[in-house]
């Protein structure tokens, strides 16, 4: 204890330096269980996940994942075009990962279990290299 007490910069130092060495992590991932651009490829192709993108219809327009449905975050509970299969796997994604976060959450409440929100969002999907499309119009 005495140690601790008369280098307590080192102990300040080392708990910094684990700090940083976690951040990352932390901010990249953000929310619970958010899932990487490789890993929700994995799940559309091996588990049938549906991708949905929560952004409002202009943002949509502008440039969105390949294949994602448009259904934005005000308009999620209840839409049309939510799988009926509740058991399947949904990745949830937006421009930056913040409005996917809470649309998860949304979706977990109406008992789609599996759905996570996609780290980084579109942002992280387009640096993954991964297909995007624009909507007609």
């Amino acid at each position: 204890m005495n140690f601790l007490l008369e280098n307590w910069y080192l102990v300040l130092t080392a708990v910094l330096s684990g700090g940083l060495l976690l951040w990352p992590a932390l901010a990249k991932g953000g929310a619970a269980g958010a899932v990487e651009p490789a890993e929700a490829v994995r799940l559309i192709n091996r588990e049938k996940a549906v991708l949905i993108d929560v952004c409002e219809a202009e943002e949509y327009a502008a440039g969105h994942a390949q294949g994602a449905r448009s259904i934005p975050l005000n308009t999620l509970e209840g839409h049309k075009q939510l799988p009926s299969n509740k058991a399947l796997p949904i990745v949830v994604m937006c421009q930056s990962g913040a409005r996917a976060a809470r649309a998860a959450g949304m979706l977990r409440k109406l008992g789609y279990e599996k759905a996570r929100p996609l780290a980084g969002g579109l942002k992280a999907w387009r640096e993954a290299n991964l297909p995007t499309e624009r909507s007609a119009g």
